[in-house]
C-alpha cells in the first residue's frame, strides 16, 4: 500500500466549512477522480483516510493535513492536480509527498497564524500585546460541553507580534488572492505562533488574554487565517515544513 500525504487550504468562503463539510467533499473528489484508495478491514470498510488537527469552522487556513491510502502507486503530484480539480475553489490541495518517515502527527507541533483585528489601532493592539507577553500567566474561560474550563493562554504562545498596520484604502488583497475591500477604518494586524499543547490554546483564546491583561476588545470579529503549521524553531519562533522530511527521504532523482 502507498501512502500520500497531503496539504490543503480553507480560503473565502470555504473557511466557513465544518471539519465534516471537508470531508464529504474530500471523499466525493476521490470518487470522482477514480482514486485507487486501499479500503479497512471489516463489516463496514472505510476508505483509508487520516486527518491531522484540523482548524476550527469559520477559520481560514493555508497548512492542513491529511494522509491517505492507495491500492496501486500513483505519482503525488499527478494525484496532486487531479484531486485539486474536483474540489470546489477555496478547496485546494496545494502539496503531496509520498510517506517516507513516521510519526507526521508529533511533528505539528506549533501553528502560524495571522489575526486581523478591524477597528483597532496598531496603537491599541501594541500596547495589548505588550502587556500579554509581560505576564508570567495570562488564566482564560472557554465553555466546553462539560462547562467552563479555565487554563493559561500565555504558556503556549512562544510568539505575538504586530505586523504591518494599516489603514484600509479599498486595494488590499487576502490570503485568498481576491480582492479585499476595505473600509478607512483601523486595522492592526497580528502574528502569532502557539505551541500545541493540552489543553490546546487557539487564536480566540489568546483574544481572550488580550482582554484580560490589556482591556482590548474589538468591536468586530476578528479574521483568523492559519499560516502554517509543523516543527517550532524556538530559537526564531518559526514554524517550518512538516513534509520536509519525507522529501529528504526519497530516493534521488525522484
Amino acid at each position: 500500500m502507498q501512502r500520500i500525504r497531503l496539504r490543503y487550504t480553507k480560503r473565502g468562503r470555504l473557511r466557513f466549512t465544518s471539519h465534516r463539510d471537508f470531508q464529504r467533499a474530500f471523499e466525493r473528489a476521490l470518487r470522482r477522480s477514480a482514486v485507487p484508495m486501499a479500503y479497512s478491514a471489516g463489516f463496514t470498510p472505510h476508505p483509508k483516510v487520516s486527518y491531522a488537527n484540523a482548524a476550527p469552522t469559520g477559520v481560514a487556513s493555508e497548512a492542513e493535513y491529511l494522509e491517505i491510502g492507495l491500492a496501486e502507486a500513483r505519482d503525488p503530484e499527478a494525484l496532486r492536480a487531479q484531486l485539486d480539480e474536483s474540489l470546489p475553489n477555496g478547496l485546494d490541495i496545494t502539496d503531496a509527498v509520498e510517506v517516507r518517515t513516521p510519526n507526521f502527527v508529533e511533528r505539528l507541533e506549533a501553528s502560524e497564524w495571522q489575526v486581523r483585528l478591524d477597528q483597532v489601532t496598531p496603537e491599541e493592539a501594541g500596547r495589548a500585546i505588550a502587556a500579554f507577553l509581560a505576564a508570567e500567566q495570562v488564566e482564560v474561560e472557554r465553555r466546553t460541553k462539560n462547562g467552563v474550563r479555565v487554563f493559561d493562554a500565555r504558556g503556549a504562545v512562544a510568539a505575538l507580534e504586530l505586523l504591518s498596520p494599516q489603514v484600509g484604502d479599498g486595494n488590499e488583497t487576502g490570503t485568498d488572492g481576491t480582492a479585499d475591500v476595505r473600509s478607512t477604518n483601523p486595522c492592526a494586524i497580528l502574528r502569532l505562533v502557539v505551541r500545541h499543547a493540552t489543553p490546546a490554546v487557539r487564536p480566540d483564546d489568546v483574544l481572550s488574554g488580550l482582554r484580560a491583561t490589556a482591556d482590548l476588545a474589538p468591536p468586530v470579529p476578528a479574521e483568523v487565517t492559519r499560516l502554517a503549521q509543523g516543527p517550532l524553531d524556538e530559537e526564531t519562533g518559526t514554524v517550518t515544513d512538516p513534509l520536509a522530511l519525507d522529501r529528504a527521504a526519497a530516493p534521488a532523482g525522484l
